[in-house]
């Protein structure tokens, strides 16, 4: 549990009090796991951090996560918080056996057409009782209810001709931020990206907003939930602002800290905009 995940975490804990049948057996992020030995038993929302953090549990793997939730007496929601295309990958696997699955993680929903595929034909259908249920809502449009609106106005018979929008609010806070449209000067590229980051705004790497795949990724989505057969994110061609140099640094971490190194390219950028008489 990152920092969404611990966000929702606390959110769930609220949500207790309405619902106290709802409880908490599995808490995993990729170094560690907690998770109760038995179903009776609830983790505590007040000390899972602190006992998570000092566990001494294996780190489970998606099949053996599936198994264990498999056998829990009641309904199972998987709940992932990651941007982890492994465990994009698993999805089909948890809804074969009934686990519902919960997550703003793109990558399942815009990766290959085989594995949007396999997600459907996994899920709960009339003719398939037996699957979870998906919902990525978050995926696309943060809280705002983009996905379902399509969906149903899809499945009720309307024909989707155009679908405009902002589809990047990190990409539209940094170019605000860099260049504002006041004229004025703006901060730089590599401080506004930090502070992006910071605030929660970007991805849990930046790279996947500034190399255009995050806006890719949304209009596969999109396209795929209004009947098109798009089967990546080639298909929607995006130009990266990650400097040649960075693009293959070992993390988002590193990234960050020699993003400032470039700082004179993104201005050079903003020069030629401005000299266009564009904006970046």
């Amino acid at each position: 549990a990152g920092g969404v995940g611990s966000v929702f975490l606390s959110q769930l804990a609220q949500l207790t009090t309405r619902y106290p049948h709802l409880s908490l057996c599995l808490v995993s992020r990729s170094t560690k796991c907690l998770f109760v030995s038995s179903f009776a038993q609830s983790l505590s929302f007040d000390t899972w951090p602190y006992d998570l953090a000092t566990s001494s549990q294996p780190v489970l793997s998606s099949p053996e996560i599936i198994e264990y939730l498999y056998n829990a007496p009641g309904k199972c929601v998987l709940v992932d918080n990651t941007s982890s295309q492994a465990v994009a990958d698993s999805y089909p696997a948890f809804l074969q056996r009934g686990i519902s699955v919960v997550t703003p993680n793109k990558k399942a929903f815009s990766g290959s057409w085989a594995l949007w595929s396999d997600i459907s034909s996994a899920a709960y259908s009339p003719s398939k009782p037996t699957g979870g249920l998906v919902y990525h809502e978050s995926s696309v449009g943060a809280g705002l209810p983009v996905i379902s609106t399509l969906k149903d106005l899809v499945e009720t018979g309307d024909v989707v001709h155009r679908i405009e929008g902002v589809f990047s609010g990190t990409m539209s806070f940094l170019f605000n931020s860099f260049a504002p449209s006041d004229g004025s000067k703006g901060g730089k590229w590599s401080e506004e990206v930090n502070k992006a980051k910071s605030m929660g705004f970007t991805e849990p790497d930046p790279r996947d907003d500034l190399n255009g795949m995050d806006v890719a990724r949304k209009l596969v989505i999109l396209a795929r939930l209004a009947g098109l057969k798009v089967e990546s994110t080639s298909a929607f061609p995006v130009q990266s602002l990650i400097p040649k140099e960075l693009e293959n640094v070992s993390s988002g971490e590193e990234f960050l800290s020699r993003l400032g190194d470039f700082d004179d390219e993104m201005e050079k950028v903003k020069a030629d905009a401005e000299k266009a008489g564009q904006v970046v």
